[in-house]
């Protein structure tokens, strides 16, 4: 579990498939994370990557390495080429919950429609799948690449439901959300509760209707 505040930005140092000439392999990723912090870090720890909740298998000087599926891979974006990533350690009991609560499932990718300056802000629009729009509210959060974010304005389309978020200079200077543009793909989480008030709302007293 993590809260979408991004700790560090890291890298990708490399990418290795799992099984060389396999199609269908996944990769190994590299990630230089020195200002992460990975003193409190064991192998088998669950670390946010650009919103993707990932294991750590390997650590050591400032850097450790993970075993992405090629599952995952298919269903995320930033996680199969080197440059920078949001990370995040697992959330603590402890620890305050200074966004929301966050699961490292992408449920979707988006593609961003805008990224501009507005005033001393950013304005953010992204377009995400109408399998996603539905969870989507104004002042409702969303997760954008592992980044807990407020939603300012929703409109549903015919090819999708496009959400607009303002991000002031802070979060643009200490996240990756500074590399986007028009076309980028972005990973998308929807807020937890939404999931469960759904489920409820989708029961009747003759049984359980099929989510699809």
């Amino acid at each position: 579990m993590f809260t979408g505040i991004v700790a560090a930005v890291g890298r990708i140092e490399s990418v290795e498939p799992l099984e060389a000439g396999a199609a269908d392999a996944g990769v190994r990723l590299t990630i230089e994370a020195s200002a992460l912090g990975l003193d409190d870090v064991a192998p088998g720890d669950s670390i946010s990557i650009q919103g993707a909740c990932m294991t750590a298998t390997e650590i050591g000087n400032g850097r450790f390495t993970v075993d992405v599926s090629r599952e995952s891979l298919n269903h995320t974006a930033g996680l199969d080429a080197p440059g920078e990533v949001n990370l995040e350690k697992a959330l603590r009991a402890n620890d305050r919950l200074g966004g929301h609560l966050v699961s490292g499932h992408v449920d979707g990718l988006g593609i961003v429609t805008r990224f501009a300056p507005v005033g001393e802000s950013h304005e953010l629009r992204i377009l995400a799948p109408r399998s996603i729009g539905r969870y989507l509210a104004f002042k409702g959060s969303i997760t954008v690449n592992g980044v807990s974010l407020t939603v300012n304005a929703v409109d549903d389309q015919a090819e999708g439901c496009e959400f607009s978020i303002n991000l002031i200079p802070h979060t643009i200077e200490v996240t990756t959300l500074r590399h986007l543009q028009v076309g980028s793909r972005v990973n998308l989480e929807i807020d937890l509760i939404a999931r469960y008030v759904e489920r409820m709302l989708s029961t009747s007293q003759d049984g359980y209707k099929s989510l699809k």
